[in-house]
């Protein structure tokens, strides 16, 4: 291992150039604008991941963007590891809130700020450069898979039937994964749960036509109104969410777990400080730290209607909408909640108005054993590099995809991601450290080696 270190530290500037060269390609999934860029992507992790020594490296076409695939198998009877991240990734917008443009990747205090930067392409490249550092150095110690996909960002719609009709391509001992965050630098941890994720479009429609706000203002229902006024009922004084059913399932997490959860180091008043609010919110009776991660939540994540452009214009709307999150947690089934989230929202619509609800995609919550081989070497492999033992943490974030692996490949999944919360992902100035991008590559060769010798 020392050989792989001493290549890592003679390679750094090429491994960041590397990285740089992908951040600039603009992967938007969401876009259909930016479909070739999606494509272009996918070729770039390919060349990549050949120009490493993996064999078989394919671009798989799907109904929409592309997944990469590639292997090394040196020994079929040695474990093989499943390495799974995107390319793809979250639209810029709003971009005048970038203080460097987000497919120009630029270094500010030891950071690369760029859209992908740390959500996932910084991750997963760190992935393919640990491989390509086992392969020169000439110490990988099992076999390896690649599957990186272009939909992340958009549900991994075409990645369920990938995996569902390569099952015996896709056959391994355990998935992992490098898109999550831990507590600090100096505070390694490995995520053992994901929240799960239901995604909602709601459109509020009133009279057939925009209006004259004066004219009609006070004899004709505001869709936009109306709609403000029907997600704020979605969420009562103790931001419990009034949809009836929605914690029928919901697992709840002992009192000893609190507990241990506690333990983890968090600082409420910089917690503050970092976002620039006077308080927090959340559900009553928890913390911020378990409201981020063991509650569900219901989330608006974009509302429109009416006119937004410059000036004025004195319009009543025709029609308002909205995209809505639920966070869910263990227990909890997207379907399902997609389907209460529709029947109350339709149930509680006055007459004067139309409602339309559309279920975008969903994801399910995820629980992973802290007594597995795989968590075992995860966590010796970041003590051995952080020098200090990784705390287990459940993440507020969604892979809708980890739950899938398990139910079609029957096997579990590792979440080793090396971002901070802090990194700005799916936001304006998103950025990645380069401490945590080049330890990613350090760390990434242990648990190759350790997951080895814990399976023998």
């Amino acid at each position: 291992m020392e050989e792989v270190k001493k290549l890592l530290e003679s390679s750094k500037q090429q491994f960041l150039d590397e990285l740089f060269e992908l951040l600039r390609i603009p992967s938007v999934s969401a876009d259909p604008k930016h479909k070739g860029d999606v494509a272009k992507a996918a070729e770039y992790v390919k060349k990549k991941l050949s120009d490493a020594g993996a064999d078989n490296v394919e671009v798989f076409p799907t109904k929409g963007h592309p997944i990469v695939y590639g292997e090394k198998i040196i020994d079929p009877k040695l474990p093989t590891i499943v390495v799974y991240g995107h390319y793809d990734v979250q639209p810029a917008d709003p971009i005048n809130l970038w203080t460097s443009p987000p497919f120009e990747p630029v270094i500010k205090d030891g950071k690369i700020y760029a859209r992908g930067s740390c959500d996932d392409k910084g991750q997963v490249y760190m992935h393919i450069k640990a491989f390509d550092l086992m392969m020169k150095t000439k110490t990988l110690p099992c076999n390896v898979k690649f599957m990186i996909e272009g939909e992340e960002e958009v549900g991994s719609e075409n990645l369920g039937d990938f995996v569902k009709n390569n099952k015996a391509k896709l056959k391994g001992n355990v998935i992992l994964i490098s898109d999550t965050s831990m507590i600090a630098n100096d505070t390694p941890s490995i995520d053992v749960g994901l929240r799960g994720l239901s995604y909602m479009e709601v459109e509020v429609t009133g009279p057939n036509r925009d209006l004259h706000s004066g004219v009609y203002g006070g004899a004709v229902a505001n869709p936009i109104n109306i709609l403000c006024k029907m997600i704020a009922d979605m969420i009562d004084e103790n931001r419990h969410i009034t949809i009836p059913g929605f914690y029928d399932d919901v697992l709840e997490v002992s009192k000893e777990d609190r507990a241990e959860m506690a333990k983890a180091p968090f600082n409420l008043d910089d917690y503050k400080k970092d976002l620039a609010i006077n308080e927090v919110l959340g559900e009553k009776g928890y913390s911020t730290l378990e409201r981020t991660s063991i509650r569900p939540t219901l989330d608006v994540n974009g509302i429109w209607g009416g006119y937004t452009g410059e000036g004025s214009k004195t319009v009543l709307p025709s029609k308002a909408s909205a995209k809505i999150s639920m966070r869910l947690v263990p227990n909890q089934k997207s379907a399902k909640m997609s389907a209460l989230f529709q029947k109350y929202f339709e149930s509680v619509a006055p007459s004067y108005v139309k409602v339309k609800v559309t279920a975008h995609h969903g994801g399910e919550p995820v629980l992973t054993p802290t007594d597995s081989i795989a968590f075992k070497a995860s966590s010796m492999a970041m003590e051995k590099t952080f020098g200090k033992k990784p705390i287990p943490t459940r993440s507020g974030g969604s892979i809708p995809i980890v739950a899938l692996f398990e139910q079609e490949l029957g096997i579990k999944s590792v979440l080793m991601g090396f971002g901070l919360d802090s990194d700005n992902i799916h936001s304006p100035d998103e950025h990645y450290g380069i401490f945590n991008y080049m330890k990613g590559i350090e760390t990434i060769p242990y648990f190759f080696k350790y997951y080895t010798e814990l399976s023998k």
